[in-house]
């Protein structure tokens, strides 16, 4: 199974941006989202959905300008940023949990069992 993501690129400061993510084939998923590193730093969590219930989790950076989403037919989630800042220049990476275990926490990159490839998204001030 592969999550194949998309829609990074070049942007400025205060633009929006949408990344998709799907899945190669039909897979159980329990919960999705993405995570992102930026140059020098540690990967973090940026947001993620429980897929059953479409309750979403944020960061703290993500929580008013960033919006997740899914799309139970097509199997794909989405990431809506605005406002987007320098900071926020990073490769993004979609990820995915298929086990209902929830004894980890889902804002470790550990608790993901499936990762995209990464797309880079830039943000020019």
């Amino acid at each position: 199974v592969q999550l194949q993501a998309s829609g990074g690129g070049l942007v400025q400061a205060g633009d929006s941006l949408t990344l998709s993510c799907a899945t190669s084939q039909r897979i159980g998923v329990w919960r999705m989202g993405w995570f992102r590193q930026a140059p020098g730093k540690e990967r973090e969590f940026v947001a993620a959905i429980k897929w059953r219930e479409g309750i979403r989790y944020y960061s703290n950076f993500a929580k008013d300008r960033f919006t997740i989403s899914r799309d139970n037919a097509q199997n794909a989630a989405f990431l809506q940023m605005g406002s987007l800042k320098p900071d926020d220049t990073a490769v993004y990476y979609c990820v995915a949990k298929t086990s209902s275990d929830e004894s980890m926490s889902k804002y470790s990159p550990g608790d993901y069992d499936y990762w995209g490839q990464g797309t880079l998204v830039t943000v020019s001030s």
